[in-house]
């Protein structure tokens, strides 16, 4: 059987998902057995962008997406790389959804340059110089830069996409579960997120339906720095807010195993098409009464930042705000 030919493009990322691959270990060694990279850039092969661009059509039999969409570069080598691979799957929430640059979305270009470049205490720019994607420097030098596009995008905002995987960064140990269902062609229909379809807190040893135990509403509100959590008590019925009900289990509770609230990095659970949606729908039903969402309130004065704090470029809230604009 001929090897699998694999691709890996770094859009808009962090690269932490491309350790979450690396982190395989021994496992990775065998998958490599049956893939062969083809490209892998900028962080990993010695490739180029020319390099990708000069192949074939459908050369790439499966290729995965790291990052979202920011600059002219995500989305031209994007669009390269759909055109040039059999299977285009985007991997991690920033690929998939948008991620923690996609908060970027309630801001304006101009007000995010002038935090980055001018009101920053740090910063001394009296001239406003900002980047820019053409500059002729000593009238011989043509420099360029990608372009800063107005808004944060998903890869399917860009193009078709063919499987989904959460998590930021994606656990290893599913990781590899999604790497083995590749490699032996035991993939979902199209379109479908690469998942294990259980929600955070079905895989959560605080889970009170998992001690027979009935779920109570919550009275308290609380943030983390308000105290340390009981490490043996839901969360969520301490007050701390943790959207462990709607998110993909995929990480094995990773972050409530070390006292830490969900915040839905992982993707929506099956059936749910706008994570934020569902989230304040969900906590706005435990809440115990008027003066517990009154708290909600105080403790989270923007609550867009927490319930889409990975998920506003692919929610629907991000799309209707084009479409109104529009």
């Amino acid at each position: 059987m001929s090897k699998i030919k694999f691709g890996f493009l770094l859009a808009g990322g962090c690269a932490g998902c491309e350790m979450a691959l690396v982190d395989l270990s021994e496992k990775l060694v065998d998958a490599l057995e049956h893939l062969e990279v083809v490209f892998w850039a900028p962080t990993v092969a010695d490739v180029k962008y020319k390099d990708l661009e000069a192949m074939e059509d459908n050369f790439i039999d499966v290729a995965f997406v790291d990052g979202m969409v920011r600059l002219s570069e995500h989305e031209h080598m994007i669009k390269v790389l759909r055109q040039k691979s059999k299977i285009l799957v985007a991997f991690g929430i920033c690929a998939a959804l948008g991620g923690i640059p996609g908060m970027a979305n309630l801001h304006t270009r101009d007000e995010l340059f002038k935090q980055a470049y001018k009101d920053t205490f740090s910063t001394e720019n009296p001239d406003d110089v900002y980047p820019q994607p053409e500059y002729l420097l000593d009238d011989k030098y043509d420099l360029t830069l990608p372009e800063f596009l107005d808004k944060v995008r998903c890869v399917s905002d860009i193009v078709d996409v063919d499987y989904f995987v959460g998590g930021c960064p994606p656990h290893h140990d599913f990781v590899a579960g999604a790497v083995e269902a590749i490699v032996s062609g035991n993939l979902p229909p199209k379109g479908s997120w690469l998942t294990n379809g259980k929600s955070v807190c079905d895989v959560c040893k605080r889970n009170p339906a998992r001690k027979g135990e009935a779920r109570a509403l919550i009275t308290e509100v609380k943030r983390t720095v308000d105290g340390r959590p009981d490490p043996d008590i839901c969360l969520l019925q301490q007050g701390y807010l943790c959207l462990g009900a709607m998110t993909q289990g995929d990480c094995g509770a990773s972050c409530l195993n070390v006292n830490m609230p969900c915040r839905g990095c992982g993707g929506p659970i099956p059936g749910v098409k706008d994570f934020g949606a569902k989230c304040i729908g969900a906590i706005g039903s435990v809440m115990g009464d008027a003066d517990a969402a009154k708290k909600l309130m105080d403790k989270y004065p923007n609550l867009a930042k927490l319930f889409y704090r990975y998920s506003l470029p692919g929610s629907y809230v991000g799309r209707m705000k084009d479409e109104l604009k529009g």
